[in-house]
């Protein structure tokens, strides 16, 4: 399908809001008082979850969004209607109960592991007086959006007298809608367009205790006969999906093998996708398959996720070209940083000019790349080779060297940056290593300060070749 369609498209998302927490840290020892875990925290942030994460995943995708749903009147419920505003939500149908709580879900994660999860919230149906203060905006918010997703994550909010309010409307207009169900009791979704249940709800609802995947299709069989839905989506985990629509064989998507790091909030991506895509106008079948690209994504990321519109270009139609997939923008590199850092890895980072490659220039990656798990170089512009290094600098043009630099397999990323730019570009990834040749003093390389601010350090590799691209170049001009 046409991904740029993504963008144009208006969703309304229904359902309860959760803010995820999530406190990182280090476990060095256990504790004298109990045999737990100590752990040391370093840093702590909170991202959109629940229908929340539905709405973060179809802003990055462009997509214009209004939420319903309830919040409570505290600091939690201040965060999570400021990140609807810095997203640039429409959160006119987001109802504060005072006496109610955010649900807020924290995780405490060490070493990319996850060592404790922590649950506040209530599971209380709302007030009558916020589900007619729902239901009063219901008629609006379904006449703006082109199609409707329910976020049912079992807190109080999707009751089934709104629910069915929802459906209601939403067939009077003409409007699709789609549900991420929670429990056993799938009842309460009749009448949706689309019902979204993972293998495990899917299998207990239909009174089905064997559950492998093998016993998909029989799953979503018993459930499209005893259910008044028009379309079923089992998800499977790293099976994929099985797609049921009435009247046709069930369609199997497989999953590509990835490397999965966290699988919270991948049903909210599928959800995501899946409604953008149908809205978008593609088919039940390219929509399933677009969204279980995008949950592959997902899945190789730490924490509650979402995936860009380039990252899902890149999966679904991925380049030949390695040169492509290397070369990051600065603001690419530092959202892929990050994620490296949530998972643990260790990242190194060289710079320089690196015009005409020799023999000291590929024993400086190959050094690096041991000292960590991943090596990104910093290549300098050509208006920053031609200050550096004089006249008839660069020999060859960035482009050329992002090409050359890209095809070394001890080199994972390549980034082109201004010499002026050296230090925004150190404190926007913060490399844990920044390294250098040893014909440097570590007092000498530049932006070591900024490293060590950070808790990284400089490494200096050792150089014994009396060899440069200067000399080369000066030997190629003389005949020599």
């Amino acid at each position: 399908m046409d991904l740029s369609k993504l963008s144009g498209c208006n969703v309304l998302v229904v359902g309860d809001l959760i803010i995820d927490e999530y406190i990182w840290g280090e476990v060095e020892r256990i504790s004298p008082e109990a045999p737990v875990q100590v752990v040391s925290v370093k840093s702590e942030d909170y991202t959109l979850g629940g229908a929340g994460n539905v709405v973060n995943n179809l802003r990055s995708l462009g997509a214009g969004v209004s939420v319903m749903g309830v919040i409570g009147s505290g600091i939690h419920g201040d965060l999570m209607l400021k990140k609807f505003v810095d997203l640039g939500v429409d959160t006119s149908g987001v109802i504060r109960e005072k006496d109610r709580p955010t649900t807020r879900k924290t995780r405490v994660i060490a070493a990319s592991q996850h060592v404790m999860r922590i649950d506040r919230e209530t599971r209380q149906e709302i007030s009558a007086q916020t589900f007619q203060k729902l239901t009063d905006g219901l008629k609006a918010g379904i006449a703006s959006a082109d199609i409707i997703l329910i976020s049912d994550y079992g807190k109080g909010v999707v009751t089934p007298a709104l629910f069915a309010r929802i459906i209601e409307i939403a067939r009077g207009q003409g409007k699709m809608t789609i549900a991420d169900p929670k429990g056993i009791h799938f009842e309460k979704y009749n009448g949706v367009s689309l019902l979204t249940p993972n293998l495990k709800e899917a299998a207990l609802a239909a009174g089905i205790e064997m559950i492998t995947p093998a016993t998909s299709v029989a799953v979503g069989e018993q459930l499209l006969q005893t259910l008044r839905i028009e379309n079923l989506l089992i998800t499977c985990g790293k099976d994929g999906m099985v797609l049921f629509e009435k009247g046709e064989e069930p369609f199997k998507i497989r999953a590509e093998a990835r490397q999965v790091f966290d699988v919270s909030g991948a049903g909210d991506t599928v959800l995501a996708v899946l409604g953008l895509a149908l809205a978008a106008g593609a088919s039940f079948r390219s929509a399933a398959a677009v969204a279980n690209t995008a949950a592959g994504i997902v899945v190789g990321k730490v924490g509650t996720a979402t995936v860009s519109p380039k990252e899902l270009a890149d999966a679904i139609n991925p380049a030949d070209d390695v040169a492509a997939r290397k070369h990051k923008s600065l603001s690419e590199l530092a959202e892929v940083v990050g994620e490296l850092k949530k998972q643990g890895k260790k990242v190194v980072l060289t710079n320089g000019c690196f015009d005409l490659l020799h023999a000291g220039h590929i024993r400086l990656f190959q050094a690096s790349r041991q000292l960590g798990d991943v090596l990104i170089v910093a290549l300098d512009d050509d208006a920053s080779v031609k200050k550096l290094k004089g006249a008839g600098r660069p020999v060859l043009l960035a482009q050329e060297r992002v090409r050359i630099l890209s095809a070394l397999d001890s080199i994972d990323y390549v980034v082109v940056f201004s010499t002026a730019e050296l230090s925004r570009l150190i404190e926007s990834l913060r490399p844990d290593i920044l390294t250098k040749g040893s014909n440097y003093e570590t007092a000498e390389v530049f932006g070591h300060d900024l490293v060590e601010k950070h808790g990284g350090r400089v490494a200096l590799v050792k150089v014994t070749e009396e060899i440069s691209s200067s000399r080369i170049i000066d030997a190629i001009k003389k005949g020599g």
